[in-house]
């Protein structure tokens, strides 16, 4: 839990100089595609994380029981694809900021 916690904080830290960003064009490089990147790839990973857990919760729920699987299934099915659409929500809303 600790190490949840740390890297939720990170990515706090990481993402807000993305916001108090001002038009004027950055010299040294670093403009808000390279934050967008670094936001894209956090919803990512930890999309990543969830997909993982959902599937072995419900591979270890179908194991216990076998004649549950249908529902399991679509409860599997249900959780990945909601987890994949905000994955794709984040990805809108970064190109929407980020242009």
């Amino acid at each position: 839990m600790r190490k949840i916690t740390f890297l939720l904080l990170l990515l706090v830290l990481a993402v807000v100089p993305a916001y108090a960003q001002g038009t004027a064009p950055v010299a040294s490089g670093v403009g808000n595609w390279t934050f967008a990147g670094l936001g894209l790839g956090f919803a990512v990973g930890l999309a990543a994380l969830g997909q993982s857990k959902v599937a072995s919760a419900a591979a270890e729920g179908m194991a216990r029981n076998p004649a549950a699987r249908p529902g399991i299934q679509l409860a599997l099915f249900l959780g990945l694809a909601f987890i994949e659409s905000l994955v794709l929500f984040i990805w809108v809303m970064i190109f929407l900021r980020a242009a």
